[in-house]
């Protein structure tokens, strides 16, 4: 089969493209497991941090990609449209995943990480760790919901977001922009202030129906009852502590923040950022019931991606474009 595979780690850059477009055996499906035709996968900002080497090494050589739409070949219900999300596995008997928290097993195994993911045109996975798409649903709308949904989804869910919140979003690339469309859904009297790096991220938060969109340093019209922050720097943390009232809350939702701006975290006042009861919390992961409980209210409540799509043999681009924010959105591969 066709793949994109990642041989070692490096930076990304102009002329240097990190996986290679080559031939790999088929997936031999083991008992208990599925194999899926990929048609669609989603392109993530944490490939782009597993291939320059900022997350847990992955296996080596690797498939990429964890927002992976196909349908069943073998091993399962033939012909049933599923994904396969971040979480490949996990050790299922642990008190975390007795308990729900199956995101946080010690055992847990990442997709396109760990095993195989979906830059490519087949892969195997456990069949109780694939999730049905919704009828409703694409595949290309399907793929950024598998991660970029579901993470934010559950970030929403732990930001402790009521009807009339007021909901600070910094950072506004796959994931945001799906918190706002669903934000906007749950909560319609809330009110989302939107901080983005750049002037694109702003219009677009606009129109999708931020009260307002500014840069991650401007002051908000009102001070925020909740913040998420989608980047991989810290400042946007800082800001956000700022921004908050009383008893707010920020949730983290980054695999890892970037090491070169690591002394602005030394910026942290305890009187003007963390006192009067402010919590900072981060996201790890998702666990099965995110990814499906997502997958169905976006299927019923019309919540689709802002979409851009590339060739399979194209992800060196995407992921570039990714990279030197070229962002509108969510980025797709269509795979042969």
């Amino acid at each position: 089969m066709k793949a994109m595979l990642l041989e070692e780690l490096g930076s990304i850059a102009e002329g240097r493209p990190p996986l290679v477009y080559t031939d790999v055996p088929d997936p031999v499906p083991a008992p208990g497991e599925v194999l899926i035709r990929i048609t669609a996968c989603g392109v993530c900002h944490t490939e782009l941090d597993e291939i320059e080497g900022r997350t847990p090494p992955p296996r080596l050589p690797v498939v990429p990609g964890h927002q992976v739409v196909g349908t069943i070949e073998s091993g399962g219900n033939v012909g049933q449209r599923v994904g396969v999300a971040w979480i490949y596995s996990a050790c299922g008997h642990c008190g975390f995943c007795q308990s729900g928290n199956e995101n946080l097993c010690a055992e847990f195994r990442a997709t396109g990480r760990d095993a195989n993911g979906g830059y490519a045109q087949y892969m195997q996975v456990r069949a109780d760790f694939t999730h049905p798409i919704p009828r409703e649903l694409s595949d290309a709308e399907s793929a950024p919901l598998l991660c970029a949904g579901a993470v934010g989804f559950r970030a929403l869910r732990l930001a402790n977001v009521h009807a009339d919140s007021v909901l600070g979003l910094f950072g506004f690339g796959a994931s945001n922009h799906l918190v706002l469309k669903t934000a906007l859904h749950k909560y319609p009297r809330s009110r989302i202030m939107v901080f983005s790096r750049n002037a694109h991220e702003c219009s677009l938060a606009l129109e999708l129906g931020a009260a307002w969109a500014g840069t991650i340093t401007d002051p908000p019209p009102e001070l925020l009852d909740a913040a998420i922050d989608a980047t991989p720097a810290w400042l946007p943390m800082i800001q956000a502590m700022k921004a908050l009232k009383p008893g707010g809350r920020l949730v983290v939702n980054a695999i890892r923040k970037e090491e070169s701006d690591k002394g602005e975290m030394l910026g942290l006042d305890f009187a003007s950022h963390l006192w009067l009861e402010k919590e900072i919390k981060s996201v790890a992961n998702v666990t099965r019931r995110d990814v499906r409980e997502f997958l169905q209210l976006a299927a019923e409540a019309g919540i689709r991606p802002e979409l851009q799509q590339y060739d399979l043999r194209d992800a060196n681009q995407a992921l570039l474009d990714v990279k030197q924010g070229r962002i509108r959105g969510a980025k797709v591969l269509r795979v042969p």
